[in-house]
């Protein structure tokens, strides 16, 4: 006779904040983990990019090479390479254990907004206000990209990218997915700036936030609207939104100073967690645990479960 299957754990909400990284570096533009969660990313408009221990609260290194604002920054799969992009205009590769540049891209025509890396990490995405997302070869020396796409009628906020697609969202209100295997693009059209977009992680949704403090769950293959979220405030700046590591919550940056957290089924807000006075300008989620890191001003706060207890050290 077979067992029943143990009950799965009710998904557990990061409400406990365990630290606070003063980051040095002028105000926190992003926030991102690395791969595997055990590292993070900060952005600053001090023009540095900053590597972290977040649970520790330990600076790693400094990464300095741009010549404005960092704006946005990703880790490569096997954790040898950062991109990143900024105000300069400059898209930059970066060696993660000696801090060096490996290699400048230029090309956009204005400040680039977001970056990513493929699934092999041979290529860079970069997005841009200049309205395009252009794709660049880590490995070949050549100064230009080897794709620009460039359908997009307005700035460029948010690039994701799965093994074989390209989820980008615009300024011009839609959301455009790009099948690299079959060669085709869908559009969806929201009709409010878009500020992020993302993939579900099972890869059957896109969850889309725009400007009219609205978030939208999409089913990606139909563009069928599968729920709406509200509650918090983005009417003015460019934030962050996600789904927490189980899909179960929509979780949102606010320009109250709050991060707010859906159920994906319900619609319900299960929670709106108190940052501090100001705009929360960026998040970032955990890969598989309930942990969240929300960046406000110059600092980075650090949130785990009620239940968690930090270990020897880390704590």
């Amino acid at each position: 006779m077979a067992f029943p299957e143990p009950k799965p754990r009710p998904p557990e909400l990061p409400q406990k904040r365990l630290k606070t990284l003063d980051c040095a570096q002028g105000a926190v533009r992003a926030v991102r983990f690395n791969v595997d969660g055990n590292y993070c990313l900060t952005c600053g408009s001090d023009k540095t990019l900053k590597l972290w221990n977040p649970l520790r609260g330990t600076l790693l290194r400094t990464y300095s090479g741009h010549g404005y604002e960092v704006l946005d920054a990703a880790g490569s799969f096997d954790n040898s390479n950062l991109c990143s992009g900024g105000g300069d205009k400059a898209v930059v590769l970066w060696d993660v254990a000696s801090g060096q540049v490996v290699r400048k891209f230029r090309g956009h025509a204005g400040k680039v907004s977001t970056v990513q890396f493929n699934e092999e990490a041979t290529v860079i995405l970069s997005g841009s206000i200049d309205s395009s997302i252009r794709c660049w070869d880590c490995r070949s020396r050549r100064p230009e990209p080897v794709q620009t796409l460039d359908e997009a009628r307005d700035g460029v906020s948010s690039v994701k990218v799965s093994d074989h697609e390209v989820l980008a969202g615009s300024v011009d209100g839609r959301v455009r997915r790009y099948d690299l295997r079959m060669g085709q693009l869908f559009s969806d059209y929201v009709g409010s700036p878009i500020t992020c977009t993302c993939f579900s992680r099972d890869g059957q949704c896109t969850l889309v936030s725009s400007l009219d403090s609205t978030l939208r769950l999409l089913d990606k293959d139909t563009g069928e609207l599968l729920g709406e979220y509200k509650g918090h405030k983005n009417q003015e700046y460019k934030l962050d939104c996600c789904l927490s590591e189980r899909d179960t919550h929509v979780v949102s940056c606010s320009e109250d100073g709050k991060v707010f957290f859906w159920d994906l089924v319900e619609g319900a807000l299960a929670l709106a967690l108190p940052v501090g006075c100001g705009v929360v300008q960026s998040l970032a989620y955990h890969p598989t645990e309930p942990c969240l890191l929300t960046a406000m001003g110059g600092s980075v706060q650090c949130w785990r479960e009620e239940a968690y207890e930090a270990e020897d050290g880390a704590g």
